[in-house]
């Protein structure tokens, strides 16, 4: 008999702020806003349902591991649940369940009829092969077969999965319903359903949040300056499209560092230089590296997009910087401990369920795409993302001037409206 190993959930979360906390107070603050009664209240704050699998998979070498996995399904009153899955070695149940919550909140700011979700696997795909990964998604997806479906619930990529992910899933769950089922996930190849502008769709409704947000602020885009930290498919995107509409990016950053340039950085360079270097920005000279990454955060920009991990803006550097607007393009990138001293600041903030909400948005469109059995050109669909994008930002920041709260606060008390008013329309239990 083969060897097994077990690869399982880490340790608590103890070096970095709970995100299920962080999302939790700000959901507080906005239900109170709301004057919600303990009913409501009760049932939206609480997830629906929390599937926890653990998946043996033959590695190249033989032996057996069995990888712990997660789908936490948090809310369907608005339709079918939808939400990445995650392959990462920090993935953790807490950090899951506020993904989830995120997405719940994010559909409904963006009127979409999607509820939340979001899914794991503890694991290292960086030194996985692609035949191990291929049995671990499939393997994981047959332990799901009885949650997803495209009336149930929806998975897409994550940090960690792709496209080639999604086609393994979708082969997968259509062997377990014996028919071809495109529309049980989103972020798939094109030639297998997915939807032109998926790629860029994150990024350019980061781009269309901040010009919205700059023109409130009285601010022309062709004389601001920006700082991206990541430069994965958000961050890329976000720099190229504002850079595209005038905006000098003086700083990015990867994994390897952070990158900086008085002048402005050409983003198509530092795209190509990325892309020739297996996905690196190490040693390109189109800017001087930072002594220190984490700088870029506290850079003098007027702009400062996060578009990397949760909990990079904390009580411990918000203080410190110099931008007069962040738009997150990560979800969870600011800790609730650091939002009192950007407000305090007068920081106009974009928050993550509505600035990276273009996603979602067009993996939306994917769906409806593949239950019509019809593609949508490329120019529908960022016409249409785009507009669903500007509205929800006037109508977030409305909110935000109603109640005279901050942005995030604004878009939390837009989303629980819409969930709850539909939770009572519905007959609530």
């Amino acid at each position: 008999m083969a060897a097994t190993t077990v690869y399982k959930e880490p340790a608590p979360l103890l070096d970095r702020e709970n995100p299920l906390e962080s999302m939790m107070s700000r959901f507080n603050v906005a239900t109170e806003i709301l004057g919600l009664d303990e009913e409501t209240y009760e049932v939206l704050k609480a997830p629906d349902k929390q599937v926890i699998v653990h998946i043996p998979v033959t590695m190249d070498n033989g032996k057996v591991r069995v990888f712990e996995g997660y789908r936490v399904i948090h809310n369907t009153i608005l339709g079918p649940s939808k939400g990445g899955i995650r392959y990462d070695k920090n993935v953790h149940l807490d950090e899951v369940k506020a993904l989830a919550a995120w997405m719940t909140w994010k559909c409904a700011v963006v009127d979409l009829p999607y509820g939340g979700a979001k899914g794991g696997i503890i694991c290292e795909p960086a030194t996985m092969s692609a035949g191990e990964i291929e049995r671990l998604t499939r393997g994981y997806t047959l332990a799901m077969k009885d949650v997803f479906g495209p009336d149930r619930d929806i998975p897409a990529p994550d940090m960690g999965t792709g496209p080639r992910e999604m086609a393994w899933l979708m082969d997968e769950f259509s062997k377990t319903v014996g028919a071809t089922s495109p529309a049980v996930v989103t972020g798939k190849p094109l030639v297998m359903g997915g939807s032109l502008g998926r790629t860029e769709a994150t990024g350019r409704g980061v781009m269309v949040a901040t010009l919205a947000a700059l023109k409130k602020l009285g601010l022309d885009p062709t004389q601001v300056s920006a700082a991206v930290q990541g430069f994965g498919n958000v961050g890329t995107w976000a720099a190229k499209l504002l850079s595209e509409q005038g905006v000098r990016i003086k700083c990015i950053s990867d994994i390897s560092g952070a990158y900086w340039n008085e002048a402005g950085i050409n983003i198509d360079e530092a795209v190509a230089y990325k892309n020739a270097h297996k996905g690196r920005l190490d040693g390109f000279t189109g800017a001087v590296l930072m002594e220190n990454a984490d700088d870029l955060l506290t850079t003098n920009v007027d702009v400062l997009v996060p578009a990397a991990v949760e909990d990079v803006i904390t009580e411990h550097n918000a203080h410190e910087i110099k931008a007069k607007l962040i738009v997150e393009g990560a979800n969870g990138p600011t800790s609730a401990s650091a939002d009192p001293i950007i407000n305090e600041k007068g920081i106009m903030v974009v928050p993550d369920i509505l600035a990276n909400s273009g996603g979602v948005t067009v993996s939306y469109f994917e769906w409806v795409q593949n239950r019509q059995g019809f593609k949508w050109t490329e120019e529908m669909v960022t016409e249409r993302a785009d507009r669903i994008m500007t509205d929800a930002f006037e109508k977030v920041y409305a909110t935000s001037q109603k109640y005279n709260v901050p942005m995030r606060i604004a878009a939390y008390v837009v989303a629980i409206d819409k969930v709850a008013q539909t939770y009572k329309f519905r007959g609530g239990f």
